[in-house]
């Protein structure tokens, strides 16, 4: 019995695209649960694991992996993923994707070659557990190194526009009496002072910060390294904020009257460092707030000690202090819905290239990602903080 040719054509695209998936490499991808205590963020939503299992992958999620962001097994089960009841059924497949960095415990279930991604905390990470990835011959990438075609930073940029709005919500929570402020209310009202917010770094997250803190009536003060992102930052907002490069003097006055303190400055792109000193803390006021954003990279301030999501805050010379590296979990499904938007393109993007090797060599953004590749160490941030010597990876390429 003959078709009509009118079906045939119809169903000829779909038929040509099964083969074409069928001819593509398969990717495992293996999402684990966090510690909840720590982390509450994923990298893939069940919407994010629907498009990348629709293209033929398989996606290892491990179960109770979503509760802390409201999402629930039978969601990611229905989105496409398997559910194992086991770590060590997600650390065995090719790509691991992760937030907070792995453990030793978690390497060691992980296979030869095999492919990590994570947040650079460096905090979570140790010589230890770069040693033993090392020796695993593994591929390791940081998500705040990965680039987009436009020479950008795309998880950057979606979770600092998160921690911006988030950090003004904490300070003002923080200068309530309810948490042991000063009782002030963030912002001003008609015949009472404006509370005061200093921004140390003039990002994507301290632009934001300024904007949700003006926009309550605070008085918002901005410092910065870069006079061009003070440029830019002014025109964006106004002449109402007052922006200044980091001079000690203007500084010091600026943080003796401030309310709260803002600390977004980015150390991994390599900048020069700043940190604000003990004795500067010091002289703060009684009751004022600290949040810092940069305490995974070693912190604005040398009274920050990195806490915990169970544990955030804690208060030195009279200054409340609220320093952890992932205040964006604070607001995990929001969060984790913009970290997948930027993953599962990218791991479509892998697949077609055959691998992740591929992948390094054919994209200079997902290369610059990389701190581990093949097990050697070619960050030579990472490579400072932990006394490792680090390669050039554009060297090592011509043996892959």
């Amino acid at each position: 019995m003959k078709l009509d040719p009118s079906k045939q054509r119809t169903l000829f695209p779909e038929e040509c695209l099964l083969r074409e998936i069928a001819k593509q490499p398969r990717l495992s991808i293996g999402i684990p649960k966090e510690n909840s205590a720590i982390e509450t963020r994923l990298a893939l939503t069940p919407e994010g694991v629907s498009i990348v299992t629709e293209e033929g992958h398989s996606v290892y999620v491990e179960r109770g992996a979503g509760i802390p962001m409201s999402y629930t097994d039978l969601q990611y089960s229905e989105a496409g993923a398997y559910l194992v009841d086991t770590p060590v059924d997600v650390f065995s497949a090719d790509i691991v994707l992760k937030i907070t960095p792995p453990t030793l415990k978690e390497i060691g279930m992980m296979n030869n070659h095999s492919s990590v991604f994570s947040m650079l905390q460096l905090n979570f990470l140790s010589a230890e557990t770069i040693g033993a990835m090392m020796r695993k011959k593994m591929h390791a990438f940081a998500y705040e190194l990965l680039k987009d075609e436009q020479k950008s930073f795309p998880v950057v940029s979606s979770v600092s526009e998160i921690e911006g709005s988030t950090a003004i919500a904490v300070a003002a929570e923080l200068m309530s009496n309810e948490r042991g402020g000063k009782g002030l209310l963030l912002g001003g009202v008609a015949g009472i002072s404006p509370t005061e917010v200093l921004i140390l770094g003039a990002g994507i997250a301290g632009t934001v910060a300024a904007r949700t803190a003006l926009a309550l009536g605070a008085q918002v003060k901005i410092f910065d390294h870069d006079v061009t992102k003070l440029r830019k930052i002014q025109h964006y907002l106004g002449q109402q904020v007052f922006t200044s490069v980091i001079h000690p003097t203007v500084l010091f006055k600026a943080l003796a009257s401030a309310d709260a303190v803002i600390g977004n400055l980015r150390y991994i792109y390599g900048f020069e460092r700043f940190m604000v000193s003990e004795e500067l803390v010091k002289t703060m006021k009684q009751g004022a707030v600290i949040i810092d954003l940069s305490v995974d990279q070693g912190g604005c301030f040398e009274t920050s000690i990195c806490k915990t999501l169970k544990d955030p805050i804690y208060e030195k010379h009279g200054v409340i202090h609220y320093c952890i590296p992932n205040i964006s979990a604070r607001v995990a499904r929001t969060t984790s819905m913009a970290l997948s938007n930027v993953f599962a393109p990218m791991l479509l993007k892998i697949g077609k290239s055959g691998s992740v090797n591929l992948s390094i060599a054919e994209s200079a953004g997902f290369r610059n990602g990389a701190y581990l590749f093949g097990g050697t160490l070619v960050n030579p941030l990472v490579g400072n903080y932990y006394n490792i010597s680090s390669n050039d990876i554009s060297l090592l390429l011509a043996g892959y």
